[in-house]
C-alpha cells in the first residue's frame, strides 16, 4: 500500500511540473541578419561626429556622411522592426580618424553591405544595395 501511495505522489509531482508555465520557456527572437549593418551605420555616424567635433574644419565634409549613416540606420531599423544600437565591434575608424582611416572603415562597411545584399531577401535587397552604393560614394568623397 505504501508503494502505491509513493507512486501516486511521484506521478502527482511530475504532473505538477507544468504548473509554473505552459511547457518550454519562450526564447528571445534571433537577431535580424541586418542588425549588424544598422549597428555599423550608427558606429560610423558617431565616429564622423567625434572627428568633426575634434576638428571643426572637417565638419563640412563629415556631417553629410554621418547623416547618411544615421538615415541608413533608421531605414534598417524600420525594416528590422527594432532600433539600431551602436556596437563596440562595429567597424569604425581607429586612431586619429584620418581620411585614410575613414576610407578604410567605409570600404569595410561597403563590403559588409554588399555581402548582406547578396544574402538578404529580394524585398530587402533594394535598400541594402542602395546602402552599399552610398558607402561606395563615401569612399570617393574621402579621397
Amino acid at each position: 500500500m505504501l508503494s502505491g501511495g509513493a507512486a501516486g505522489l511521484a506521478t502527482a509531482g511530475l504532473a505538477g511540473c507544468g504548473l509554473f508555465g505552459d511547457g518550454d520557456p519562450e526564447l528571445p527572437p534571433a537577431p535580424d541578419p541586418l542588425q549588424p549593418l544598422a549597428d555599423e551605420a550608427l558606429a560610423l555616424a558617431a565616429a564622423y561626429d567625434r572627428a568633426a567635433a575634434a576638428d571643426p574644419a572637417l565638419a563640412t565634409r563629415f556631417t553629410p556622411l554621418a547623416a547618411d549613416h544615421r538615415e541608413h540606420a533608421a531605414e534598417l531599423a524600420a525594416v528590422i522592426g527594432r532600433t539600431a544600437a551602436a556596437s563596440a565591434s562595429a567597424a569604425a575608424p581607429t586612431g586619429d580618424g584620418t581620411l585614410a582611416g575613414f576610407r578604410a572603415a567605409e570600404k569595410t562597411a561597403m563590403t559588409n553591405a554588399v555581402s548582406a545584399c547578396k544574402a538578404t531577401t529580394t524585398e530587402r535587397a533594394g535598400l541594402v544595395g542602395s546602402i552599399a552604393a552610398c558607402r561606395a560614394t563615401h569612399i570617393e568623397a574621402l579621397r
